[in-house]
């Protein structure tokens, strides 16, 4: 659920020339018209009106209508800013560098995706040893015609014969799976569709995936998603043919998530409660009519299965450690009691995760969202760190047991993604791939700095900018955030931020409540009746920058993708004095209703639900969609996409008519619709850089920055 920007810069070799706007030079706007209704709700004796429930039926001609509308007034706003197409050109520009991904060995060969620079999507490759001949396993980019149709998951079977990867169209979480027959190159007939929050997890041959019933015709991307069931496929069969695994018609609203083991020993099934914790059910793979036994039976804590270990599961845990640990179960003790720890819980770190490869478990450690690698031999005796080229992001160290080597990747605001090699006997690494990029990084710095939040909570932040940055106040800043769901905000190479910082601008990204940067006591401070802790830390960034003279209210930017955008939706209605211009993007913004719509109430144990008496006392405090009042909101561009079947666009639909229907000052407040895309994974290239376009062209416009236009 995130991802952030880029532009600027005058590169080109023939003259140029500063030019300055500002939004005044802008006609005034004529929102338009978006009827209301008497809809009135009662919440436990509170009266909550919803005068924009009209616009939930996406269906109906007059949501469409007004779609057009809005989109009509939002673009012919963007295009009178005159250095837009300047903006797609730098971000064209910045984008087109080669990226490769972690090769993980399977089979005698080397997989890895590969993108040019451009495509929209990236091609999975591979090589008969290291060294080998690249061919090309499947092109994504032939899948379309404009590249809107993506590759998800994608997964080899054990004996390197099959090749079974999942599709989504436009956007939507909906996927497909079909196989391609390695020895022959051929894509076979076997087709799964309705698929859904899923694995590929293979057995012999075939493979354990999770699936929904068909939705109603015409509620595709609305519908409630309930009933999750898990199926064996075997290749070379019809779908209507593949086997009932599990299923429990007593939960609806329960997920599953497949994993088999490599050595096809174990079928383990995730149940996740919502997003939180998750249960782990077992099953022997040899014995199929066995019934399922529970490994962990409770959601209350998070766990992961990291493999297996003479027939024990090594398990990483929270359970007892909020910073988390690696144990090793017994499946047929499983008794907390009965674990053996491995690597015990961190004092000053977090576990992120930890790999089992070549005989060793290599650990990644979060400390101030950055990451540390350690080695250690089976008995969790440690062995030697892995040097890092500076603060940065790690992944990777995928493989088997037998293997010699592994790879992983590096990467950091300022450092691009570059793949590695690590010798497990050795102990050495080595570059294996680095792109080749036209910024150059050694113009600018990140640092880290700890400011106090309202109750006095330190909460760290990077900034990013130009060496030599002058501290008088006036710098713009994009401002970024997150806070919640357990996911950490680590550094992060993004060709998008790139023209932003060429234009002297300063790239914040603070590490809120909510998160999982310092473990689960940390989530849990910002989720539940604790949310308000999370805007309260974000406030507190853009006032820490305001006071050390970083920049002033008339130049933040404030940006937040899904669950940011309740961040951004939330800040900018409870201090929109403290603002110039918001993006909220895909934003859960009704938070009355969010359950009601697609897997939305899986995030019940994250925000509570309305349906409770005292959740709701909260919710209604800070739902964007019902405390936008008559204010001087900042300069708005809303946006999201038709299709988004996570987070349902009438969250952004019903918060922008209400702010329109609010501004009082001469700010604009637009939303900007998509089509053919959802929530943001595998967005095609090409429409990443028209969307960024926008909302590049949109920030520089209305945080009135000078930047440079070819003459």
């Amino acid at each position: 659920m995130k991802k952030y920007i880029y532009w600027l810069g005058c590169l080109f070799l023939g003259a140029c020339q500063t030019q300055e706007t500002t939004q005044n030079s802008m006609e005034k706007l004529i929102y338009p018209e978006t009827p209301t209704v008497q809809q009135l709700d009662n919440y436990f004796g509170t009266t909550v009106a919803d005068p924009y429930r009209w616009l939930e039926n996406t269906d109906s001609a007059a949501v469409q209508a007004w779609i057009a509308a809005q989109n009509k007034l939002t673009f012919s706003y963007l295009e009178k800013i005159p250095f837009r197409e300047s903006i797609k050109k730098r971000l064209e520009e910045v984008w087109n560098f080669e990226r490769m991904s972690a090769p993980l060995l399977k089979g005698g060969y080397y997989y890895y995706t590969k993108n040019d620079g451009l495509q929209n999507q990236s091609v999975i490759y591979r090589r008969e040893g290291i060294n080998g001949t690249e061919e090309v396993v499947l092109d994504p980019n032939t899948l379309s015609d404009d590249g809107t149709v993506a590759v998800g998951n994608w997964s080899i079977s054990n004996d390197g014969r099959y090749f079974a990867y999942s599709t989504s169209a436009g956007g939507s979480d909906w996927q497909e799976i079909k196989i391609i027959d390695l020895q022959t190159k051929k894509t076979l007939d076997d087709h799964l569709r309705w698929v859904k929050f899923s694995g590929i997890s293979w057995y012999r041959d075939g493979f354990f995936y999770s699936r929904y019933d068909a939705p109603p015709k015409g509620k595709e991307y609305e519908a409630k998603n309930e009933y999750h069931k898990v199926y064996y496929h075997k290749v070379g069969t019809r779908q209507s043919d593949d086997q009932l695994v599990y299923e429990d018609p007593g939960r609806p609203l329960q997920n599953f998530y497949t994993q088999t083991t490599d050595d096809e020993q174990y079928l383990f099934i995730h149940m996740p409660e919502g997003t939180g914790g998750n249960a782990i059910w077992w099953r022997p793979l040899a014995q199929p009519q066995a019934a399922f036994k529970p490994l962990i039976n409770t959601t209350e804590y998070e766990n992961s299965i990291v493999g297996t270990l003479n027939n024990k599961i090594l398990l990483l845990t929270n359970a007892g450690a909020p910073k988390y640990r690696l144990v090793l179960v017994d499946p047929r003790k499983p008794e907390p009691a009965q674990w053996k720890t491995i690597i015990p819980e961190p004092k000053e770190e977090v576990l992120s995760s930890v790999s089992h490869v070549g005989g060793r478990l290599i650990a990644i450690f979060m400390k101030d969202a950055s990451h540390r690698v350690r080695v250690y031999n089976i008995n969790g005796e440690f062995e030697n760190e892995i040097q890092l080229p500076t603060l940065g992001t790690v992944s990777g160290f995928d493989g088997k047991e037998e293997d010699k080597e592994t790879f992983f990747v590096f990467n950091s605001y300022l450092y691009p993604p570059t793949v590695y090699r690590y010798d497990i006997k050795t102990r050495q690494v080595e570059e294996f791939f680095r792109p080749k990029t036209t910024f150059d990084s050694k113009q600018y710095q990140t640092r880290e700095v700890f400011y106090k939040s309202k109750d006095g909570t330190s909460v760290h932040m990077f900034l990013t900018h130009k060496k030599g940055l002058k501290k008088d106040g006036n710098n713009p800043v994009y401002l970024y955030g997150y806070g919640g769901f357990n996911i950490s905000l680590l550094p992060s190479f993004d060709p998008r931020i790139l023209p932003f910082l060429e234009a002297g601008g300063i790239y914040a990204v603070a590490n809120l409540r909510g998160g999982g940067e310092y473990g689960e006591e940390w989530h849990k401070a910002g989720m539940l009746e604790n949310k308000q802790n999370v805007f309260d830390d974000f406030i507190a960034a853009a006032e820490y920058l305001i006071q050390e003279k970083y920049t002033s209210p008339k130049k933040i930017a404030i940006s937040g993708r899904s669950n940011g955008g309740l961040l951004v939706g939330a800040c900018m209605t409870q201090r929109p004095d403290l603002f110039q211009v918001a993006l909220p993007g895909v934003g859960v913004l009704d938070m009355l209703r969010f359950h009601k719509f697609t897997i939305g109430w899986a995030w019940v144990n994250e925000y509570g639900s309305s349906e409770d008496s005292t959740q709701f006392q909260y919710l209604i405090k800070y739902s964007p969609v019902h405390n936008v009042k008559e204010a001087d909101y900042p300069a708005t561009l809303v946006y999201t996409a038709e299709y988004d079947d996570r987070v349902v666009p009438i969250h952004s639909f019903k918060f922008v008519a209400a702010l329109q229907a609010h501004q009082k000052g001469e700010r604009p407040i637009l939303i900007r619709i998509d089509t053919k895309a959802g929530h943001g994974a595998g967005k095609p290239v090409s429409k990443l850089i028209e969307e960024w376009t926008d909302i590049w062209a949109f920030t520089f416009y209305n945080l009135n920055m000078t930047f440079p236009t070819q003459q």
